[in-house]
């Protein structure tokens, strides 16, 4: 019989004020990640484990790959191309322009290059802030920006189903995992339903990604967790504890994508917190060891 067992450690301290925004470059062996209020782009190169930093002139909330080479980020209130070789970002959408309080906050790019990012208004303190002044968005391949609903608290983590035809997503301060109907042909979405409520001691669903068995892995902020869910059943499958409490999104990357990745905050932890986390803030490496019997 064959079991598993977890290995997790942290890869890289970078005592990131905010990390967030994994996402695995394959080309390059590494991973890139954000650091919301240090207004930092960061790539992390897991053969050499160096790192090279990015820094742009507002909070940068996520960032994603580009076909056509470099990344896309969102920046403020801004959608941007970025270039690292000369480290300039480029605006290619602005949004919520009569919002002077509000930034972008998570954002990935779906199958047919539409970039969705949703916004909030900034915080006075993690997870406290003005409520409902946030929407979701869509930066589309030629630059148009569409808006799909307002109302939103804090948008938050975003995937889709492996066929495309579902649309998952995350207002944090619901603390509920939704889904709606998928066009990939079109970018629409519809019939919006929650499919899994967080558990008290979960408490808050930050990012979110999804597994080759169309799984979804959710990072518990506040709840030092990453909990997968069948958002088919609306049953919770695996939790995955963590040595930091602020755990803010995940990824699969590494060789094959075996490896999760989990990106986590040090911003909201008193002198004691950080005495008892002294890794928060870094990235960490979650792999699955199979123990045959």
């Amino acid at each position: 019989m064959t079991m598993s067992s977890i290995k997790i450690e942290c890869v890289l301290r970078e005592n990131c004020h905010c990390g967030e925004s994994p996402v695995w470059e394959e080309a390059s062996n590494s991973l890139l990640f954000v650091d919301i209020p240090a207004k930092k782009v960061c790539r992390w190169d897991s053969l050499s484990k160096q790192v090279q930093r990015v820094t742009v002139d507002a909070p940068v909330s996520s960032v994603a790959l580009r076909q056509s080479g470099g990344y896309v980020a969102t920046v403020g209130t801004k959608f941007c191309a970025l270039n690292w070789e000369d480290q300039s970002a480029v605006v290619l959408a602005t949004v919520d322009k009569e919002k002077k309080n509000n930034r972008f906050n998570d954002g990935k790019v779906d199958p047919a290059g539409r970039y969705f990012a949703g916004t909030m208004a900034e915080e006075t303190a993690p997870a406290v802030l003005e409520r409902r002044q946030g929407s979701l968005y869509s930066l589309f391949p030629d630059h148009h920006v569409e808006k799909y609903f307002d109302q939103v608290d804090i948008s938050n983590g975003l995937d889709w189903s492996m066929d495309h035809k579902i649309f998952y997503y995350i207002d944090s301060l619901s603390y509920s995992v939704d889904a709606f109907d998928y066009d990939l042909q079109t970018g629409k979405i519809s019939n919006r339903r929650s499919v899994y409520k967080l558990e008290k001691e979960e408490q808050i669903p930050d990012g979110m990604c999804i597994d080759v068995e169309g799984k979804l892995w959710v990072a518990c902020y506040n709840g030092g967790r990453v909990i997968r869910l069948d958002p088919e059943t609306g049953k919770r499958l695996q939790t995955v504890k963590l040595p930091v409490d602020k755990t803010t999104s995940c990824c699969f990357g590494g060789k094959d994508y075996s490896e999760m990745y989990v990106t986590c905050a040090r911003d909201g932890l008193d002198s004691k917190g950080l005495l008892q986390q002294p890794e928060a803030g870094g990235i960490f490496k979650v792999i699955w060891l199979s123990l045959i019997f």
